[in-house]
C-alpha cells in the first residue's frame, strides 16, 4: 500500500476519472477509488474533504481549459484570415480525446441534468461561448466579412452547431457526414463571401 504522503491528489483524480468512465459518477465510490490506488478509504480524506470535492476537481480536470478565449484570440482576427481562423477555432472545440475522456464527458452531461450545480456550471460555459461568438461576429461585421444582420442569432446558431457536434462526438454517434464539413457550412453561412 502507498503511504498517503506518497500519493498525490492528481493520482486520485486520475484513478477516479478512470472509474467514473467505467461505472459513472454515482456508482463510483470512495472505496473503489481507494482500492484502485492501494490506500485505505480514510486516506482519501487527506486529499479531499468529500466525494463531492473530488468530483468537483474531476470536473475542473475535464473541462478546466474549456473557455472561449482558450480557443479564440480576438486580436488575431483580421479581414484576410477571419473565415479560416473561425473554422479552425471551431475544430479545436470538438473533443478528440480518448474514449475514456469521452465517457467521462458524457457522464458529466448526464449528471448535470440531475445536479443543478453542474447544470449551472455548464450553462455558464455555454453563455460565455455565446457572448464570445457574438463579440467575434460583431468584429467580423465591422471588418465587412460577416453579414451584419442578426449577429446575436448567428452567434447562437454557431453555438448550437458546436454543441450538437460535441454532443454527437461525446455520445459516440456516428456521423453520416463529416462533422468538419458541417462546421464549414455553418461558418460559411455567416460570412459575406464564401
Amino acid at each position: 500500500m502507498m503511504k498517503k504522503k506518497e500519493l498525490t491528489s492528481n493520482q486520485l483524480i486520475e484513478a477516479a476519472f478512470e472509474l467514473i468512465a467505467q461505472h459513472g459518477i454515482e456508482k463510483t465510490s470512495l472505496a473503489m477509488i481507494s482500492t484502485k490506488v492501494g490506500i485505505t478509504k480514510p486516506s482519501i480524506y487527506y486529499h479531499f474533504a468529500s466525494k463531492e470535492e473530488l468530483i468537483d476537481r474531476i470536473f475542473e480536470y475535464s473541462l478546466g481549459d474549456y473557455h472561449f478565449d482558450h480557443f479564440v484570440q480576438m486580436d488575431e482576427y483580421n479581414e484576410q484570415n477571419f473565415a479560416e481562423k473561425l473554422y479552425q477555432a471551431g475544430l479545436k472545440m470538438f473533443p478528440e480525446k480518448d474514449e475514456v475522456y469521452l465517457r467521462v464527458l458524457k457522464e458529466f452531461m448526464s449528471y448535470a441534468v440531475r445536479n443543478e450545480k453542474y447544470l449551472k456550471r455548464i450553462a455558464k460555459f455555454e453563455q460565455e461561448f455565446i457572448e464570445g461568438l457574438q463579440e467575434l461576429l460583431q468584429k467580423g461585421a465591422d471588418l465587412g466579412v460577416v453579414k451584419p444582420q442578426n449577429i446575436a442569432a448567428k452567434a447562437h446558431m454557431l453555438a448550437i452547431v458546436i454543441d450538437g457536434i460535441q454532443d454527437s462526438i461525446v455520445m459516440q454517434i456516428p456521423f453520416k457526414t463529416d462533422y468538419k464539413d458541417i462546421w464549414r457550412e455553418a461558418v460559411n453561412s455567416v460570412l459575406t463571401k464564401t
